[in-house]
């Protein structure tokens, strides 16, 4: 046993550093494998270099000092490894929804500049389509009356166009900012419904689509807002449209499936390419097919990701599926108990 400075020093680096050694490799063997194990080995490491450290000063003589020294090193190792699993864990879960998070906000990142890049170049067209025509009637370049009033209907088209794009970029900025607060009451999914095919049937009697709904006799009680779920429906059925070649047929039905309310809108269009489908919410995406020039909405590539966001805020989901000739788009929400069943519970209660 070394009784000097150097001799106790260089003993205990003799004894420590291979373990010291042997414990980064191991880490670094490790550390794609699991945080948990990284914390563990990083508690075990100083502890047995320390243990080894120690035997080797001591000449590898295990007397009653050395012993003890041994026992306090076992409690502070079975306190300290079941504290470094419960953390290392804590601290994967935390790494874990950080990346989630860093994920979560490139991609809104990505829609948000995608939203900029469509929203530009869909402000500038008709812009500039109200520029020439504006220009045109001011110079007294038309003057047929005819001519004139079709330029006018067209800068009131545009216009339109244009107040609805803005709009939807209200509405998608309090949907994404979570600033977007529902006033839900009961609502009959059966009248919202209606209400949308009735709106849209001279839309899709321009486009040569024949939009029909299909209705169950009984009740449909959801909790909704009137507003906003109308305006799911009616994005719905606007993209379905819009992409339902003349002569095509739009079916909207709607009833009561595994305890929850479904509304279903189903055109025979071209589908939805594959590629597309896991996308087709999102903010500003378009897909691969070129939009059709039905003037049926502002095109402003929201429709869908609004859809969506309100239908989230009714604590229902959205989706879509390709079906062997056209589309298929789904809503689905919670369920209110019938009025009838919900007074009688009241009453016995």
């Amino acid at each position: 046993m070394p009784t000097d400075l150097l001799g106790l020093i260089g003993f205990a680096l003799a004894g420590s550093l291979p373990v010291t050694a042997l414990g980064a490799l191991a880490m670094r063997l490790t550390h794609n494998r699991s945080l948990t194990g990284s914390m563990v080995l990083l508690v075990l490491i100083p502890t047995l270099a320390t243990l080894v450290g120690v035997v080797a000063v001591s000449g590898m003589m295990f007397t009653d000092e050395l012993r003890r020294i041994a026992v306090v090193l076992a409690v502070v190792t079975i306190v300290a490894v079941p504290a470094a699993i419960v953390l290392g864990r804590a601290q994967a879960r935390k790494t874990v929804w950080e990346r989630q998070m860093r994920e979560q906000e490139r991609a809104a990142e990505r829609s948000r500049r995608e939203l900029v890049a469509w929203v530009s170049h869909d402000l500038r067209t008709p812009l500039a389509g109200i520029r020439a025509m504006g220009e045109a009637l001011v110079d007294g370049v038309i003057d047929q009356p005819e001519t004139v009033e079709r330029y006018a209907n067209r800068i009131v088209l545009e216009t339109n166009r244009l107040s609805t794009m803005v709009d939807d970029l209200f509405e998608m900025s309090k949907i994404n900012s979570g600033a977007l607060r529902l006033q839900l009451e009961p609502v009959d999914l059966r009248e919202l419904v209606d209400e949308v095919a009735a709106a849209n049937q001279p839309t899709a009697v321009r486009a040569g689509v024949s939009l029909v709904a299909h209705q169950p006799d009984s009740e449909i009680p959801v909790s909704a807002s009137d507003r906003a779920l109308t305006r799911v429906l009616t994005n719905l059925v606007a993209n379905a449209i819009e992409h339902t070649p003349s002569g095509g047929r739009i079916e909207i039905c709607s009833g009561i499936r595994d305890g929850r309310a479904f509304t279903q809108v189903t055109d025979t269009g071209p589908g939805i390419a594959p590629e597309d489908l896991p996308r087709i919410f999102e903010v500003a995406y378009r897909g691969t097919a070129a939009r059709s020039s039905t003037d049926i909405g502002s095109n402003s590539g929201m429709g869908l990701a609004i859809a969506a966001g309100l239908i989230q805020a009714h604590h229902g989901d959205i989706s879509a599926h390709n079906q062997d000739l056209g589309c298929r788009f789904e809503i689905r929400l919670p369920l209110l108990p019938h009025p009838e069943t919900a007074a009688s519970a009241r009453t016995s209660s």
